[in-house]
């Protein structure tokens, strides 16, 4: 059976920002404010950004008072790691397996 990869999920993490905005979060849950301060993003910027993970699945809202806290979605980053580490798994044994040519 061939492993897939979530492309769609890639995709969304491809973007620089996106990616900037995981990392951050996987380090600590963070409101707007303080992803603004962090990033340098414009704060329309970031909550489009933040939208586009909100949808993918990436990272889940915390109301806190009139602020929004993110966290990320730790289960997520893992599901997709681990198909990449069935990939590698799949490679290393690759070189047993050769089609003949015909």
């Amino acid at each position: 059976m061939m492993t897939s990869v979530d492309t769609d999920l890639i995709r969304v993490l491809a973007d620089p920002l996106r990616l900037k905005i995981v990392t951050l979060l996987a380090h600590e849950t963070l409101c707007t404010t303080h992803l603004v301060e962090e990033t340098g993003a414009r704060q329309t910027n970031l909550s489009n950004h933040l939208k586009v993970l909100r949808e993918a699945g990436v990272v889940e809202t915390e109301p806190c008072g009139r602020f929004t806290y993110y966290k990320l979605k730790p289960e997520v980053i893992a599901a997709l790691a681990g198909q990449f580490t069935e990939l590698a798994e799949h490679a290393r044994t690759a070189a047993d397996r050769k089609r003949s040519c015909p």
